[in-house]
């Protein structure tokens, strides 16, 4: 069983307020983006559950790691075998792009079709939901709007057809903690799902990252990528969740070759969206 776990973007984050449980209600439109890593799950032929990583190096111990603790999640409702799991990385992690999160909801997936587990989405994206607060968004992987903490998740209207995109990551992550700490939550001054509806040439300025402020005063080279992108003809650019990540949306494939072409130094995507 071979799957390919794509990361996501953020159009819109707005941080509008500050919960007594100490997390923040957000609201934000997640999109999935065809950057993948590549999941391969089989059974164990030798009866050991196994995990091996290769490609962009994955600081945690096996147990840590979200894919493990997908297994975990599926193994505690079902007589799962032991497997082995082989795991190429290509998203970058620290990014703000959900590839852990995609790991873990794509090895639910790997395992329910792998062994006839027969669960629906929603139970997929139950069990996903324990594992953390962007994994269910990749059961379903399609556009939608999360609100409350990031975990309540709703449909949304937005036209993307045709769109190229250019993602780059330069060789710094932030923890979210340090991200949070630079916003102050507040009301937005747009409604996302509204200004969404508009075309893309006109988010610029009205679709916010509210972390992007807190996140460019401290690492001047996450803004200077933005800056490229939009020097470089795209229609919108934002950074990703908390970053460091920032994508570019292009009307076609040239603009987006050149603002790519800028970025050969760093780790970075071109694709259609």
């Amino acid at each position: 069983m071979i799957l390919f776990p794509n990361c996501k973007i953020n159009l819109g984050l707005n941080i509008v307020a500050r919960r007594s449980d100490g997390y923040h209600d957000i609201e934000t439109v997640m999109v999935p983006v065809p950057w993948c890593d590549i999941l391969e799950i089989v059974p164990a032929p030798d009866g050991e559950l196994r995990l091996v990583t290769t490609g962009n190096q994955v600081d945690c111990p096996m147990e840590k790691n979200l894919v493990m603790k997908a297994y975990r999640a599926v193994a505690r409702e079902y007589a799962l075998p032991p497997v082995h799991i082989y795991l190429h990385k290509i998203i970058p992690d620290g990014a703000g792009l959900g590839g852990g999160s995609s790991d873990a909801s794509f090895t639910i997936i790997g395992l329910d079709k792998l062994f006839n587990l027969g669960m629906s989405r929603e139970r997929m994206a139950e069990l996903a939901a324990t594992i953390g607060a962007d994994c269910p968004f990749f059961i379903y992987n399609r556009p939608r709007l999360a609100t409350g903490i990031g975990t309540v998740f709703s449909d949304v209207e937005l036209d993307l057809d045709g769109l190229w995109i250019v993602i780059a990551k330069p060789p710094v992550s932030v923890p979210t903690r340090e991200a949070y700490a630079g916003v102050t939550p507040k009301p937005a001054e747009h409604d996302l799902s509204e200004s969404l509806k508009q075309p893309v040439s006109q988010w610029q300025g009205r679709v916010k990252n509210d972390f992007e402020p807190g996140i460019f005063s401290l690492h001047g080279d996450v803004e200077a990528i933005k800056q490229r992108m939009l020097e470089c003809g795209a229609l919108y650019s934002a950074m990703s969740g908390s970053g460091s990540a920032v994508f570019g949306l292009f009307v076609d494939e040239h603009s987006a070759a050149e603002a790519h072409g800028s970025f050969k130094k760093i780790c970075s995507f071109m694709g259609k969206i």
